[in-house]
């Protein structure tokens, strides 16, 4: 990951959904460290933050793709807008009016499909930065995943609340709670249950953002700036 976009092998939605690269402890081990208090380090470390790191990606590349079938669709009602006009059609009956205000909605929906889309990007930029910590890690993760949720409304608002586009968004959201619930306090990032249920709802969100037309699977991610990221951000994140 750097300052201007994902790397680490995240070009496009990895198989339709979340790949775990190879990891090193078993659930049982790392289950067992997490009960007995001991921190999780080492080979459980690194496996725990190959998922949660995987998860974050696909998220961030949702929520990339996103904006940028939102950005398509808007040049695309552009170039339509352009040729009426050339015809003399577009300002009939006060539709100039109509369509200033419809661009301006258009606008503020693409920007905030841009600004989760860059939320979600700096929190894999931060899951890369750092040492392995499955409790941190799970909560950039679980960012990740949010981010991406707003995005997809953002998408599901863009396409009129279409029924796949809704599917699309609920997805989404399932999978940012399921993220959360695999972050939250006292589980430490290294339930595998809850960690396994992140990562199912997570390829359902890439699975349903595939048939809304979001996500076109094998199209590399687009490459978001992750921006400067204050300290401001960082408590946000809380990290």
């Amino acid at each position: 990951m750097s300052g201007s976009g994902w790397d680490e092998g995240s070009g496009g939605m990895p198989g339709g959904g979340v790949v775990h690269e190879a990891g090193g402890a078993t659930g049982d081990e790392v289950t067992a460290g997490a009960e007995a208090g001991v921190g999780v380090e080492g080979a459980a470390g690194r496996a725990l933050r190959a998922g949660h790191a995987a998860r974050a990606r696909s998220a961030a590349a949702r929520a990339a793709a996103v904006s940028r079938y939102i950005e398509r669709g808007r040049e695309a009602d552009g170039a339509t807008e352009a040729d009426g006009g050339a015809d003399g059609t577009s300002e009939a009956d006060g539709g100039a009016d109509d369509a200033s205000e419809a661009a301006d909605v258009d606008e503020g929906v693409a920007w905030k499909a841009a600004h989760a889309a860059r939320v979600s990007a700096q929190a894999v930029a931060v899951l890369a930065e750092t040492d392995p910590d499955p409790a941190a890690d799970s909560r950039c993760a679980r960012n990740a995943a949010a981010s991406a949720a707003q995005a997809a409304r953002m998408g599901q608002i863009h396409d009129g609340d279409s029924e796949l586009a809704v599917a699309a968004c609920e997805a989404a959201l399932k999978a940012a709670q399921s993220a959360g619930a695999a972050s939250k306090a006292g589980e430490l990032g290294a339930n595998q249950e809850l960690n396994a249920a992140a990562d199912v709802a997570e390829a359902a969100a890439v699975a349903a953002a595939e048939r809304a037309g979001w996500v076109r699977p094998g199209e590399e991610a687009p490459r978001v700036a992750t921006g400067v990221r204050s300290g401001e951000l960082m408590r946000m994140l809380h990290l």
